[in-house]
């Protein structure tokens, strides 16, 4: 075979996969992703349905709260995983298996866009993101990675079933988009518009142009039949969620987030959010602009990446506040800079298509190194970041005092404790008036300000301050007994307010305080809590249909997908693909 004839074949599916298997197998295994900003928030809702599979009600955060609030299947497959290797592995190993699913589904993605060795080179890319590296290393969001890699898994068959009206591709494309929303909510939610609309845009224009043999009528007809499918089956599976929305909808003031800040004002901020996860694909930010206005196929994916791309850049344009409302006070952003890296990468494999077509060797010497600078940038951002979460409380030591002598029979606090916080609600009996998942506070003393954890309410300012003021004062009220503290900045308002220090651990890194007058935790009367139904519809239909979506995998064979035709590369243009 000759050097060409090696740079012009597709990379085969599974050579990618094992690549990301290699790129981010040690790391998940050395658990990397055990110090970011969410994954002992994700380990803790695992272990309430270790432990209470059919009851999503859990009183160790805010006194009680409903985790019918979180779509649970990272969660329930972490917890299955649990009883095998360990909780915090089980994250390992979920978070494993999206990242693997992820190349898969930017390859079948791809293919509605440009030719399959274009393809093959964009879902090469996708293991090298520095986004993805961003949401899994640093900020631990599993649920987003899950469920972005199952959507772009359903969206092929969603092409298929208007193109071709394959039933299998219809059953299997249904199946796989429950599952992703059962994974998380929001990427199925704004997936619908940015990455569907493109998808079905580009059926329409395949039949208006007899590209496929489906007509323009019977793609929109099928595409109907598809969402009210899809909605329907959405609706069932997470219908505790929607009943605890409409029950208690998000009232409590906006919490400040680094996301929706203006990139421009602030250099960290821009690094953290732009640079980082863009990494080298800031470089193809031109062409994909170019080659994407070029081509009449390629129009709705340049739209769609385009208002992604602009809504991951949070606060630094007026558009998401524009379009998005209250809810822009809600969301973080940082997800829709993930999804525009999906959305840019079939684009960009064209031009890795073109590179290589043309300069061969020197050309894959250069994106290798690409790839390997901006994973390598992301990961280096972990120990640079002056933002980072840290892990340098031992925090076992008010473990073992919340589980011995009766003292889980109150409810306690801890302050600069940051992410900390949820693995001591792992691993100890005792409740917290406190918790990690914003959407799921009910408690006036946190709703009322604006700010997030107690334990970090000296990053929130006076609203953070007040709050942590408000619950200390009504101590009796909620069982309140014993506070932690790994900052010594929090000590002179706990003396103020007639708490006082009992015990130290880690030699003096950790003070433990209480109050002598409080009365044991009791119940806190809620209208949140879930009924019996709920939990278990909560504890069957999500888990279930993920096992659907792997049984049609397996069981109907991939049909074959009608391919599009690409038109001639011009003469003296190797390499050079028009879609």
């Amino acid at each position: 075979m000759s050097t060409a004839d090696s740079y012009s074949r597709p990379i085969p599916l599974l050579v990618i996969v094992l690549v990301a298997l290699a790129v981010h197998g040690p790391l998940l295994l050395m658990q990397l992703p055990a110090g970011s900003f969410d994954t002992n928030f994700h380990i803790f809702f695992a272990s309430h349905y270790a432990h209470h599979w059919f009851d999503p009600w859990n009183e160790k955060w805010f006194a009680g709260f409903s985790q019918t609030t979180y779509p649970p299947l990272t969660h329930q497959w972490i917890a299955v995983l649990s009883s095998v290797v360990g909780l915090k592995m089980g994250y390992m190993l979920v978070q494993l298996i999206a990242v693997l699913l992820l190349p898969v589904g930017v390859f079948r993605f791809a293919k509605i866009w440009v030719d399959e060795r274009s393809a093959s080179y964009a879902a090469l890319g996708s293991v090298f993101l520095g986004a993805l590296a961003f949401l899994v290393y640093q900020a631990g969001q599993l649920a987003t990675v899950a469920s972005a890699a199952l959507y772009l898994n359903a969206l092929p068959y969603f092409y298929e079933w208007m193109t071709e009206a394959s039933a299998r591709s219809l059953i299997k494309g249904i199946a796989i988009t429950w599952a992703a929303a059962a994974a998380h909510h929001v990427t199925l939610i704004f997936g619908a518009v940015l990455f569907a609309g493109p998808v079905l845009w580009v059926a329409f224009v395949d039949a208006r142009d007899e590209r496929v043999a489906g007509s323009v009528g019977g793609v929109l007809s099928r595409a109907a039949v598809f969402a009210i499918l899809a909605a329907l089956g959405v609706g069932i599976v997470l219908l505790p969620y929607w009943i605890s929305l409409i029950q208690h909808p998000i009232h409590q003031i906006p919490i400040p987030h680094d996301s929706r800040a203006n990139f421009l004002l602030n250099s960290i901020t821009g690094l953290n959010y732009f640079v980082i996860p863009y990494g080298a694909l800031i470089l193809a930010l031109p062409f994909i602009v170019i080659r994407g206005a070029s081509s009449k196929r390629l129009y709705p994916l340049l739209l769609g990446f385009w208002l992604t791309f602009l809504f991951g850049l949070g606060g630094t344009t007026p558009l998401p506040r524009w379009l998005l409302g209250r809810a822009y006070d809600i969301l973080t952003f940082e997800r829709f800079t993930f999804w525009a890296t999906l959305m840019a990468m079939p684009i960009v494999g064209l031009l890795v298509a073109e590179l290589l077509g043309r300069f061969h060797a020197k050309a894959a010497v250069a994106l290798s190194l690409a790839a390997v600078v901006t994973v390598g940038m992301a990961l280096a951002w972990l120990t640079a970041n002056p933002f980072r979460p840290t892990a340098t409380v031992d925090v076992d030591p008010v473990i073992s005092f919340l589980n011995r002598d009766g003292h889980d029979a109150y409810r306690y606090l801890t302050l600069g404790f940051g992410s900390e916080l949820a693995k001591v609600s792992t691993y100890t009996n005792a409740g917290s008036v406190d918790g990690d998942y914003n959407s799921a506070r009910l408690l006036p003393e946190m709703t009322h300000y604006g700010s997030a954890q107690l334990t970090n309410a000296k990053f929130y300012g006076s609203s953070g301050m007040a709050s942590l003021r408000a619950m200390l004062e009504h101590a009796n009220r909620y069982g309140l007994k014993y506070v932690f503290v790994h900052d010594s900045y929090y000590e002179p308002l706990l003396t103020f307010v007639g708490w006082r220090k009992i015990e130290t651990f880690d030699n003096g890194a950790i003070t433990a305080w209480s109050k002598d007058d409080v009365p044991p935790a009791h119940k806190i009367e809620s209208d949140a809590v879930p009924a019996p139904w709920e939990g278990l519809m909560w504890g069957t239909l999500p888990i279930g249909v993920s096992f659907l979506a792997i049984f049609l995998e397996l069981l109907l064979p991939v049909g074959r997908r009608v391919p599009v035709p690409v038109e001639e590369v011009p003469a003296g243009a190797e390499g050079r693909y028009v879609a």
